[in-house]
């Protein structure tokens, strides 16, 4: 199994799977999905009763949101995630009790009016509570009226996509098959299938007057060729299942290239103890 990286920005990233099978692919795309661990707010604590802004004047601690709402939307902020700095509180010596190597803690204090946003969580302590504020900065959390404030107390823990999609890292993730465009040499000159390079022109172009493959990567699949002709007539596009084309996308917690290192060495360790198992047997 090889990776051909054809694009890797810190989001999104396009690669092609070589030499592989679909139950392969099929199993890569669900650990990108389902299995990076990432660090997400879990716990969300709200202070109720007055509260001082920083005007001296007193606020209601009341938004126009049920506080469940606005739990839900602080656990599926992108949390920044080192996993070299924390991990799963089944694994931390404090037993799970919370502590700096498995909990990160935010504190959010805002008084209206005004449009409480991510970057108004902040991180508590720390020489890294800066590299652990929220990835972007302008998600809206709720919106507050005059003489209405906002007080709350989160804390994140690493967790996986299989329990909530909160501590899912990639979306979008999806795959197909590579096409195989094939071009009959000696049709390849005739006019109609000259043609078919204008309605396919990332995938086909038009070189000394003859139809020739420019990038199969970028066939859309939509065979409008073959409705153009008949398959006979000089084009065919079949597929290969050996070979993938993978997209997908981060909500920055991790980067792309971070994602396919982990998901990869994850598939390695069950490939490897899934062995060792059947070797015991």
């Amino acid at each position: 199994m090889d990776i051909e990286i054809i694009e890797m920005a810190d989001r999104k990233a396009k690669f092609v799977l070589k030499n592989s099978s679909p139950a392969m692919a099929n199993a890569l795309r669900r650990t990108l999905l389902s299995d990076i661990p990432k660090m997400a707010i879990d716990t969300v604590e709200f202070y109720t009763g007055k509260i001082e802004g920083d005007d001296g004047k007193e606020y209601e601690s009341i938004t126009p949101l049920f506080e469940e709402i606005i739990a839900h939307r602080l656990g599926m902020l992108p949390v920044p995630t080192d996993l070299d700095l924390f991990v799963p509180q089944s694994e931390c010596e404090c037993g799970g009790e919370g502590c700096p190597s498995c909990t990160i803690m935010y504190s959010l204090q805002k008084t209206g009016p005004a449009t409480v946003l991510s970057s108004d969580l902040l991180p508590l302590g720390g020489p890294n509570s800066d590299k652990l504020r929220i990835v972007d900065e302008f998600i809206p959390i709720v919106e507050l009226t005059a003489d209405q404030g906002i007080t709350v107390y989160a804390k994140a823990v690493m967790g996986t996509a299989k329990k909530h999609v909160k501590w899912q890292v990639c979306n979008g993730v999806g795959y197909k098959y590579m096409p195989v465009i094939e071009i009959d040499p000696k049709h390849a000159s005739d006019d109609a299938v000259v043609a078919c390079a204008e309605l396919c022109p990332a995938g086909l172009e038009v070189k000394n007057k003859k139809l020739v493959v420019k990038d199969p990567i970028a066939c859309g699949y939509a065979k409008g060729c073959l409705e153009k002709l008949d398959e006979t007539e000089g084009v065919t596009v079949n597929w290969d299942d050996t070979n993938f084309l993978f997209k997908y996308e981060t909500d920055g917690s991790l980067t792309a290239q971070q994602a396919l290192d982990i998901a990869i060495d994850l598939l390695s360790k069950e490939a490897k103890g899934f062995a060792d198992d059947i070797k015991a047997l």
